[in-house]
């Protein structure tokens, strides 16, 4: 792939150009002949060469126009299929299931795509994302820690997740100012993330999460009464990030139920 391209702080481009962890992050790939590949953000090429020859026909999400003409230059239709536009308003229903999704996310735009792919997780096999190592962190982070909060439950909702390997800034160019990682993605089956209602779901969290030194008892004052404590066996006087995953599920249902039942 050509080079020459200047790097557009508009788009959070940083360009991979270390040949090892390539190799790295292609190996935690491994794309095969036949699988429905999408890249997101293909940049110059570091890991669509390896990820076409892998999978025989690729389909990548590019923003960029220059890098949208180098794109047709290089790759015939028959290699790879370009979707021009921003992945944030890309319909991923529009590609061909079971779709594995990869790419080096923008890291200003990180955590609205991430919930972005989420909504598609039904059709999706796996996602191999780079992202800031803060981001990953806080999407794998353990309760009642200070990295867990709002991104670490609605994604572990939906997700198993791990975070395979750091990447310093050294295998950019540009160098970002901070260290990147690898994260995988796969979701869970549809048994396991059923809530009554998603959407009450990200409410709870989202204000459980909203004034982090506050107690849930009034961080969720609107949506929790002191009876739906005790009915829960949850203490009202802790804090947001001292909750696991299935127990903010289990008030969603409960707060769920108790509306149906009043509005029967």
């Amino acid at each position: 792939m050509p080079q020459g391209h200047i790097a557009r702080k508009r788009f959070g481009q940083n360009f991979l150009s270390d040949p090892n962890i390539i190799r790295q992050i292609i190996t935690a790939i491994a794309p095969k002949k036949g699988e429905h590949i999408v890249e997101i953000g293909p940049g110059l090429g570091a890991i669509t060469v390896p990820l076409q020859a892998g999978c025989g026909h690729l389909h990548v999400v590019e923003i960029d126009r220059d890098l949208i003409a180098r794109l047709k230059e290089t790759w015939s239709p028959a290699q790879i299929t370009i979707h021009e536009g921003d992945a944030l308003k890309f319909d991923f229903s529009t590609l061909p299931a079971p779709l594995r999704v990869v790419g080096n996310l923008p890291y200003n735009i990180s955590t609205p795509l991430l919930f972005h792919f989420a909504s598609y997780a039904e059709r999706v096999r796996d996602m191999t994302f780079m992202l800031q190592k803060e981001v990953v962190d806080r999407m794998v982070a353990e309760p009642d820690t200070e990295a867990y909060g709002r991104l670490s439950v609605m994604l572990q909702y939906r997700f198993n997740m791990a975070s395979l390997f750091d990447v310093p800034p050294t295998a950019f160019k540009p160098a970002p100012k901070v260290t990147s990682a690898i994260v995988y993605m796969q979701p869970k089956p549809a048994s396991e993330c059923a809530c009554r209602d998603e959407a009450l779901l990200g409410r709870i969290v989202t204000a459980a999460f909203g004034q982090r030194r506050k107690t849930l008892r009034n961080t969720l004052r609107e949506l929790c009464s002191d009876e739906d404590f005790v009915a829960l066996g949850i203490n009202p006087q802790a804090r947001g990030e001292t909750l696991g995953v299935a127990e903010y599920v289990r008030m969603a249902d409960h707060l769920s139920a108790r509306a149906e039942s009043a509005g029967a």
